[in-house]
């Protein structure tokens, strides 16, 4: 049987990369050990290089967490490798995109029977949640979990039959028969008594229970000595560092029990492991959440014969039953003592609960786990084959190019983004402006919360501090910057204060962190007072954008909510002016960046729930729909001579900005009506990059990642400007956002 697992895999530190790891060899070694080579991992990695880890030859394919197109890419790679079947190991953390969304462009393309083990299972879930498991399950031939518990969620919470869902206790390693007193002896550890709790480190584990537990315990037994033996969460580094483990350093202190507490900071072997649990006299799993279904060290101290101290979470209420494990209530150091006190002053009673421990472990070692799992895989590989919908997507990812910030580094230097370009080459004779800078930023905000690219980081500095050298101590901003940084105005247009708040607002919505979510809004804050003194709509279109983000980040902020509902109505009493039979329009004419005129209308809608806002931008998209994609592909309206309402429309010139507007337009629609219609149009519409236009040539530069100036009646401006490059980007990435949604 040729089988393909996905998940995280070792040299990766993670316990579900353990998981994968020994089921692939189990199962290999119930095939027999010619077999072992059939085994074929898809690995995910937690970083955007393909070389963060040194993986074994078994790893046939790697998909990089925040790179849709990798699971997609995987997803063939299976399909083409004559594989049986497929096991899935599933949490929410370790996929990209929110809540793991990211996994569905796999699971949805997959053509050879599915198995997923769930690794966890949420009482509570969010809309999406729910909506990603629902999808998994439809993908599913088996659904395998760990507790009966488990089940139970399942079928109330989720919907699933039962009749679907497989229970195989987490597997533990067949542990030689090392006795206890052996190997305390060989650890220097003979006179004394070991509680031990292993793991990475973080808020949720508890430590900090049995330390406050200890005091009461030591007064007894004063040789006792407490293990706490992993680092900490590779997560919880990157964000908080050793805050949490210096705490429990800090009350250890407090408590006088530096002679009785000892941190060992690293990731141990799984043989290291099963000396540590076989040394000590108590394992403890004191975890703050009863919402735990799946605990692979606490299945590794059973299975180990340890004697298990623990909170009742889900997992260990039914691992622990029937004799095999003592429980306290949670964050109870009290409670936890008198079980400590007991057990250690009457070591027979220890003794019984690690005999209960270390007979219930045997079915649950990896050799018969492996054969429950090969079984399982038998029955649904022989079993008739069920006709399965592969949906067809809307937005065709083979189409897209890779993406490629090679044009924007050329632009990009210390200052901002230089304005224009002669072809491929930056012309610095043009300086910088801030429209470019602001939508530069966006489309920064944009990828680096897509697949957290480190540049696009820092690029975002650069694009936010040239923001804040040109705003003025009124809160306005000045508009063009030459090469050697001298001001070119005074004040910049209506169109590029909208812009920059548009692009601070977003910033504040999907800020990478909170240093940048305050400095932006320190210039948001700045900048308010002149929200109102805004005359020309599409000023006002983009600053109601802007706004809309910000209250999405601080929907308390009533004063501007109100601010933001004036100017959409701006907007619709310019529609209510202008309108005319045949003509739903807010202006005399279509001119430029039309699409941002209804686009602004949808975020204030999806923000204050007014139906006007929503029902004069469903008018208005519809007409501009009809003038500029009726035949079938985007020709948006050309700048010379635009489009009167008596007149006739001019073809050209086209700019890439009106392909970014009908992108961004399409797909805010279908975030207020969910119809998948909008995502069609979407895509439709980017496809004008791509060569769907007039002309039928592409306006992308596959060669150096930048997007040609604009498309004119005898061809292609070959001019690659910031405007340009930057409109087809966040274009691309709207794309990539909205492949999250198909259903």
């Amino acid at each position: 049987m040729k089988i393909a697992y996905i998940g995280t895999y070792p040299p990766r530190q993670c316990g579900i990369a353990t998981f994968t790891e020994n089921l692939c060899k189990s199962i290999a070694l119930n095939l027999g050990q010619e077999r072992k080579n059939q085994a074929s991992v898809i690995a995910i990695n937690d970083s955007s290089s393909l070389q963060e880890y040194d993986y074994p030859p078994e790893v046939k394919y790697i998909i990089r967490q925040n790179y849709r197109e990798d699971y997609i890419n995987a997803a063939e790679q299976i399909n083409l490798s004559n594989f049986q079947a497929c096991i899935l190991n599933h949490e929410f953390g370790i996929f990209g995109g929110e809540s793991g969304l990211y996994i569905l462009s796999l699971t949805d393309r997959l053509k050879v029977p599915l198995v997923v083990v769930f690794h966890t299972v949420l009482k509570e879930l969010s809309f999406l949640q729910k909506n990603i498991i629902r999808k998994i399950n439809a993908a599913a031939a088996k659904i395998v979990v760990m507790s009966h518990k488990a089940v139970e969620l399942l079928t109330t919470v989720y919907g699933i039959a039962a009749g679907k869902i497989e229970v195989i206790e987490h597997g533990v390693p067949d542990y030689l028969g090392v006795s206890h007193e052996a190997i305390k002896k060989e650890y220097n550890l003979g006179d004394r008594q070991v509680l031990l709790t292993f793991g990475f480190l973080g808020r949720n584990k508890g430590i900090e229970t049995v330390i406050n537990a200890l005091p009461a315990v030591v007064e007894r037994h004063p040789s006792l000595l407490y293990i706490v033996l992993g680092a900490t969460h590779p997560n919880i580094l990157k964000y908080s560092g050793e805050e949490y483990r210096n705490y429990l350093n800090k009350l250890v202190r407090d408590r006088k029990l530096q002679e009785n507490v000892v941190f060992l900071k690293s990731f141990v072997t799984e043989d290291i492991l099963f000396e540590y649990l076989r040394a000590c006299d108590i394992y403890i799993t004191p975890y703050n959440n009863k919402e735990q279904i799946t605990s692979g060290t606490l299945a590794y101290a059973v299975g180990a014969g340890a004697a298990v101290i623990s909170t009742p979470y889900w997992h260990a209420e039914e691992l622990l039953a029937e004799g095999r494990g003592r429980l306290f209530d949670f964050k109870n150091s009290e409670q936890l003592a008198d079980i400590l006190n007991e057990l250690l002053d009457y070591p027979e009673r220890m003794k019984a609960l690690r005999e209960k421990a270390y007979s219930y472990g045997k079915q649950m070692r990896w050799s018969m786990i492996g054969k429950q799992y090969l079984a399982l895989l038998g029955r649904i590989v022989e079993a008739p084959p069920i006709q399965k919908r592969i949906q067809r997507p809307i937005v065709k990812m083979e189409l897209l190019p890779d993406f490629s910030f090679d044009h924007i580094k050329r632009l990009t230097d210390d200052t901002g983004i230089v304005q224009h370009a002669r072809y491929g080459i930056p012309n610095l004779k043009e300086g910088y402006c801030l429209d470019d800078n602001a939508r530069a930023l966006l489309m920064s905000l944009m990828v680096y919360s897509q697949n957290r690219d480190p540049f696009a980081l820092d690029c975002m500095r650069i694009y936010l501090s040239y923001i804040q050298y040109m705003q003025t101590e009124e809160g306005t901003f000045r508009n063009f910057l030459s090469f050697r940084r001298d001001f070119l105005d005074r004040e910049g247009s209506e169109d590029s204060f909208g812009r920059t708040i548009w692009a601070l607002g977003y910033l504040l919505y999907a800020s990478p962190n909170m240093a940048y979510r305050e400095f932006g809004k320190e210039l948001f804050d700045n900048s308010r007072q002149h929200f109102q003194r805004l005359e020309h709509l599409r000023g006002v279109a983009n600053t109601v954008i802007g706004i809309s983000y910000y209250l999405r980040c601080y929907p308390g902020d009533e004063a501007l909510l109100q601010v933001m509902k004036e100017l959409a109505s701006r907007l619709t009493d310019a529609y209510f002016r202008n309108r005319a039979d045949q003509w739903e329009w807010f202006e005399s004419a279509l001119t430029y960046d039309n699409a941002v005129l209804p686009l602004s209308l949808f975020h204030a809608a999806e923000v204050s729930d007014d139906p006007l806002f929503q029902d004069v931008a469903f008018k208005t998209t519809a007409f501009l729909e009809e003038v500029t994609l009726g035949k079938g592909y985007l020709s948006p309206i050309g700048s010379y001579g635009w489009y009167p309402k008596d007149g006739t429309r001019a073809m050209f010139d086209q700019q890439a900005i009106e392909v970014m507007g009908n992108v961004q337009l399409y797909f805010q629609a279908y975030n207020v009506t969910k119809e998948q219609e909008y995502l069609r149009k979407m895509f439709q519409s980017f496809l004008w990059f791509l060569g769907e236009n007039d002309l039928r040539v592409p306006l992308y530069d596959y060669e150096t990642g930048g997007c040609c100036d604009g498309l004119k009646q005898d061809g292609v401006n070959r001019n690659q400007g910031a405007e340009s490059t930057l409109a087809y980007l966040i274009s691309y990435l709207t794309v990539l956002k909205a492949l999250e949604y198909e259903s």
